[in-house]
């Protein structure tokens, strides 16, 4: 793992800008992944707002969620683009907002991530975890890539799919048929290639970044997953900034987050389009075998809210 050679936030005196805070930020993500575009953005933009005052660095797929999370949690980092790893360490009884088949659609993950019940995960978060999430953004929906075709639960049954390492997801999987392999995003690519994993799901900018066309030849449309990206940033970091500099922080990360949600929605069919040419064969399931998949995967979400997710209901979700 490459180590960042400047503390937190440092303050550094030099002779021609004076005072010049340095940000450190981390992706577990690829290039080419949505957030590890928003991340570059940030540093444009922010760089340009302050004349260089404030000057980012980053880090890009060097490091697994798990260790982004870590970094940023202590301060080591100052800024993560990540997934829900935040959200599932240290507010777990709400991370049915980043869980297969629960949440409908972005906008539906806003109402419900702005609303009473994202304002208490938010809490939460920066009490126990040391973050302030500055913003979110669309991943797009996660789909499955496997290296044979896939047209209902029937041959999704013991298949090896890979997951990340989040036991929620796993037990939704699992209760689907899959013969679940949680596997570190950084190995991804490997644990397909070796055959650890036989198929794997994700947003199409992780297919495509991590180059799963590679080593997988079909792309199954399931839409069984709303992607979202967290930016949290270390709490103590944060309040060390002025006001004023913070003001700013929120800004141009509200601007980063519309952007790259914009960008991500206009791509996704271009994304796809762009792994049919690597070779990938593309299957659309109908909602005969969807509305299968999400009929076998509901017992066990229902299952979760009662005992992992207890805060609130399902149906209360969905009436987000």
């Amino acid at each position: 793992m490459r180590k960042f050679l400047v503390l937190s936030l440092a303050l550094i005196v030099t002779a021609l800008f004076g005072f010049q805070i340095v940000l450190k930020a981390t992706t577990p993500f690829q290039e080419g992944h949505i957030l590890a575009e928003a991340m570059k953005k940030f540093k444009e933009k922010i760089e340009a707002a302050t004349n260089g005052t404030i000057v980012v660095e980053l880090q890009i797929g060097a490091v697994s969620e798990e260790e982004a999370n870590n970094l940023c949690a202590k301060g080591i980092v100052d800024l993560q683009f990540t997934g829900g790893r935040p959200v599932e360490v240290f507010a777990p009884e709400y991370f049915f907002v980043n869980a297969p088949f629960v949440i409908k659609d972005y906008e539906h993950f806003l109402r419900v991530w702005n609303g009473p019940i994202g304002e208490k995960a938010r809490a939460i978060i920066e009490e126990k975890g040391n973050m302030v999430c500055l913003g979110t953004v669309y991943r797009g929906y996660r789909q499955m890539t496997a290296n044979k075709p896939i047209r209902g639960p029937e041959d999704i049954k013991d298949l090896k799919l890979r997951l990340p390492v989040v036991p929620t997801w796993v037990k939704i999987w699992e209760a689907i048929g899959t013969k679940a392999v949680p596997v570190p995003l950084p190995e991804l690519y490997q644990a397909l290639k070796e055959g650890r994993a036989e198929a794997s799901e994700g947003d199409v900018t992780q297919i495509s970044s991590f180059k799963l066309y590679e080593v997988q030849s079909y792309l199954i449309i399931t839409n069984h997953q709303c992607g979202v990206g967290w930016i949290m940033m270390n709490r103590t970091a944060y309040e060390r900034l002025t006001p004023e500099e913070r003001q700013l922080v929120h800004r141009v990360m509200d601007e980063v987050c519309t952007w790259a949600t914009e960008k991500l929605k206009a791509s996704e069919g271009d994304i796809i389009k762009f792994l049919q040419e690597k070779g990938m064969k593309v299957i659309q399931l109908d909602e005969a075998a969807l509305k299968a998949i999400r009929e076998l995967a509901a017992p066990a979400v229902e299952e979760l809210f009662k005992t992992t997710w207890p805060v609130t209901t399902w149906d209360e979700v969905l009436r987000q």
